[in-house]
């Protein structure tokens, strides 16, 4: 009997491979199986959840200064899907006008985040927090229905700092504050089209694990930060940036004197960076590195050494080296600025340089003891040998940007006055609101005034100060120049001006105007 035929086409690969599959699978246990799918769940999570992202870049570095991450989202990020649905259900912690725009962040068209927030994915989440530009961005009205106009650089002059964190501090411990509440929440905006929800894995995560996390820390935060709540309000433009970093290092804030625990002043204008150089920085000069001085706020911003992008500082620090001070929009009388620039050159220009462009001046730069100056010193005070000792130990694992140069000071540093016009109100606390009333001794200044206006008196020099709102949608913060670090004292005496006449002061600010 003759043989059968051998199968003439030898089987191919992917059928090869599929008999061998067939084959391990009829060998493997039940138990084998079980290991199996537990690794490879694992690795799916590991994938979906621990990954880094790098975060989002942007070709226009103005854009980047607005929205780009500097590392913040990693320990103070917030879901992004949460940080837009806590206003909505607290809303009674916020002033009337509700949501972040009602503690004056800056909103602009196409955005449905603030200015100076970024949105980093961070262990499987969306998360938003704070950026450099939260801090230096402010806005100008040329009337109170008009729309405002944006100009980077400049302080927050709308940002009230401490009601942003108190928003957050005082819902954490709320008994609203729940998963079923918040998520719910989430899907009534989905439902509404105000955003997308999340799919069934992240939503049991954030319910029973993000959201108890993210609660638990912020109540741990709020338990750290007590310190401001021995404060007076620090109101719109205004932070007390370094009792926050003596919470950074453990001192025992409850143990501090009285003397050091108000330190609140004025955010700052940024611009011109690199011509700073070497000039005693923050408000009492202690600091003479641009660089230190750019990741130190940025600490503030929530970054940590380790979180920090240094990538995305670098630029920042790079951009804002040369960006210009906006210049001023509205008319200046030549006749009459012309009368002031001598007057500012025999007063100010030693202190504060020759110009809006040129910073070269014998004292630019340097700082003058408190004693000379009489400004208000509870920011002087509280800022010690102690914490200047700690803060030079920040990012001794990166030995290229070490901290080495925080000193302790005894006064206030003469700054350069470029862009002059947007950085009302004036002095270091910003007790003064505006440039005309600086030229004034202390009896004239106004011993109370609305804070968080932006709109601007071109007369004055500042923004509008004798109202308290414009309606329901815009409510300012009174200023109160009796309270512990709102002194609006100093700066005073013929060397400073105030001894001028009037019309010497009107042309000496009609000069300031071209800054």
């Amino acid at each position: 009997m003759a043989e059968p035929d051998a199968d003439p086409d030898p089987p191919s690969p992917f059928v090869v491979a599929r008999r061998r599959l067939i084959a391990w699978f009829r060998t493997r246990t039940a138990k084998q199986f079980t290991v199996a799918a537990v690794v490879l769940a694992a690795l799916y999570l590991g994938v979906r959840y621990l990954g880094a992202p790098a975060p989002a870049r942007f070709a226009d570095d103005v854009e980047h200064f607005k929205y780009g991450s500097i590392g913040s989202e990693h320990v103070f990020g917030v879901p992004v899907n949460m940080w837009h649905a806590l206003p909505e259900l607290f809303a009674d912690k916020l002033p009337p006008a509700g949501g972040y725009a009602s503690i004056g962040m800056v909103y602009e068209d196409g955005h449905d985040l603030p200015v100076g927030t970024t949105v980093r994915r961070v262990m499987g989440f969306d998360r938003v927090w704070l950026n450099c530009a939260v801090c230096h961005t402010g806005t100008v009205r040329d009337a109170p229905d008009a729309k405002p106009t944006v100009h980077v650089g400049m302080p927050a002059n709308t940002f009230d700092f401490r009601a942003f964190m108190r928003f957050f501090l005082e819902a954490a411990p709320d008994r609203r504050f729940t998963p079923d509440r918040i998520l719910r929440q989430i899907a009534v905006r989905e439902e509404a089209g105000r955003g997308r929800g999340y799919d069934a894995l992240d939503t049991f995560l954030l319910r029973f694990i993000g959201i108890y996390w993210f609660r638990e820390r912020t109540l741990m935060v709020k338990d750290r930060l007590r310190i401001f709540d021995e404060q007076p309000e620090w109101g719109p433009g205004r932070v007390d940036t370094f009792n926050a970093a003596k919470v950074l290092f453990g001192f025992p804030t409850d143990a501090l004197p009285a003397r050091e625990k108000t330190g609140t002043a004025d955010f700052p204008s940024i611009w011109n960076q690199a011509a700073r150089e070497g000039m005693q920085l923050h408000w009492d000069g202690n600091n003479t590195s641009v660089a230190e001085r750019n990741r130190s706020a940025a600490l503030g911003a929530g970054a940590t050494p380790p979180t920090l992008e240094g990538t995305s500082m670098d630029r920042i620090e790079r951009w804002i080296g040369t960006l210009k001070q906006p210049p001023y929009p509205y008319a200046v009388d030549a006749a009459l600025a012309a009368r002031g620039a001598p007057i500012y050159a025999r007063l100010c220009a030693d202190c504060h340089g020759a110009s809006g462009s040129d910073f070269t001046g014998r004292y630019v730069g340097q700082v003058v003891g408190i004693d000379r100056i009489g400004t208000d010193r509870h920011r002087l005070d509280s800022y010690t040998l102690e914490l200047s000792a700690n803060q030079n130990t920040l990012y001794t694992g990166y030995e290229e940007h070490r901290f080495k140069h925080f000193r302790k000071t005894n006064g206030y540093a003469n700054m350069p006055l470029d862009g002059v016009w947007l950085r009302a109100p004036y002095l270091h606390n910003g007790s003064v609101p505006t440039l005309r009333l600086l030229l004034e001794p202390q009896e004239n200044r106004p011993a109370a005034f609305y804070r968080g206006n932006d709109v601007y008196d071109p007369a004055q020099v500042g923004f509008v100060f004798t109202v308290a709102d414009y309606g329901p949608s815009r409510r300012f913060f009174r200023y109160d120049v009796a309270l512990p670090g709102n002194g609006n004292g100093g700066h005073e005496g013929a060397a400073y001006g105030t001894a001028l006449t009037d019309a010497e002061k009107d042309a000496l600010v009609e000069h300031l105007k071209r800054f």
